[in-house]
């Protein structure tokens, strides 16, 4: 079988053929009188098993080995095959996702392109000082995509540029749904950062979420979901907020909340209801009882005055001598 027949039952070149030969992969049979390379059935059939190594994504040093090697391991050459298929899908999938974020800023012109890109690479850089900047930067004539703040915020581990990072998402004031999805994440810490970034967004979709953040069953969602609410008025936050001023978790700033949302008074003899009823708990240490008790410094009414007096003779010298000195602040001592 001439080169051209082989070539057209292949459906390789017959310039590739002659490569092959060069390399040393296919062996014509011979020639006929006339010089013309002839093939037989198993140089064609050899020159399939070619084809089909390639089509895995062999080298044709690799599939000269396999076809030519005994000791040549199938295995083992899947294996690398499936390393090297993962690496290349996750470059290409790096690549995409890049793409797509500088798509999704719209650019409007070359300059534009290379200043996000720029952006881009520092949020992923191994600096947490170029990882701020370009936090802070972010918002100026070439905005970090909210997809990659967010990104960036649920896997920031620096306090300091994880608060650049949440600054610039709450200044961008998207990124909800994406945040939404971290509060399902797997990862505790991961929960934590989502809860944390929601908090610092403004508006009324933010706090629908960090309502739903209330009844999370992660506890430490909901200790970062409340303090938020109370800085906005939202009252469903006044158990965990005491829970939270009982345990020690954030006590200071779960008391401040509790402050904010007592300029209500119907919320305040709420607040101060919450705190009695939680005092009376008689599994409470002595340390739980006096943040208790301090938490009845910025709540006004009639609830909270009385509790003060009760507690002004409690049998806990630190409890009674807390609440005297507040009753004295309050014009009531």
């Amino acid at each position: 079988m001439l080169i051209g027949e082989v070539a057209r039952r292949s459906g390789v070149s017959a310039r590739m053929l002659r490569h092959y030969e060069s390399l040393g992969l296919v062996r014509p049979t011979g020639r006929n009188d006339a010089g013309y390379r002839e093939y037989s059935g198993e140089d064609v059939r050899r020159i399939f098993h070619i084809e089909s190594l390639r089509s895995l994504g062999l080298s044709l040093r690799e599939v000269g080995r396999a076809l030519d090697d005994p000791g040549f391991s199938p295995a083992e050459l899947v294996d690398d095959l499936v390393r090297r298929t993962r690496e290349r899908i996750a470059s290409e999938t790096e690549l995409l996702t890049r793409l797509s974020r500088i798509g999704a800023a719209e650019p409007e012109g070359w300059e534009e392109v290379l200043r996000t890109v720029a952006l881009l690479q520092a949020l992923g850089s191994s600096s947490p000082g170029t990882r701020q900047q370009a936090a802070l930067s972010s918002g100026g004539e070439a905005p970090v995509p909210v997809e990659a703040l967010v990104e960036a915020v649920l896997s920031e581990r620096d306090p300091s540029v994880a608060g650049a990072l949440r600054w610039a998402l709450a200044r961008a004031g998207d990124g909800l749904a994406l945040l939404a999805e971290g509060l399902d994440s797997p990862v505790a810490e991961v929960r934590a950062r989502a809860v944390r970034a929601v908090a610092g967004i403004p508006g009324e979709a933010a706090s629908v979420l960090l309502r739903e953040a209330l009844g999370h069953p992660d506890a430490a969602v909901r200790r970062y979901a409340a303090p938020a609410l109370g800085a906005r008025g939202v009252a469903e936050a006044v158990p965990t907020l005491i829970d939270m001023v009982a345990e020690a978790v954030r006590d200071v700033d779960a008391a401040d909340a509790l402050g904010v949302l007592a300029a209500e008074p119907g919320t305040a003899e709420r607040i101060a209801a919450g705190l009695v009823d939680r005092l009376a708990d008689g599994t409470l240490d002595a340390a739980a009882r006096r943040r208790l008790t301090q938490a009845l410094a910025d709540i006004p009414g009639p609830t909270a005055s009385r509790a003060l007096a009760e507690l002004a003779r409690d049998g806990d010298r630190g409890v009674s001598v807390t609440a005297v000195y507040l009753l004295g602040l309050r014009g009531e001592g």
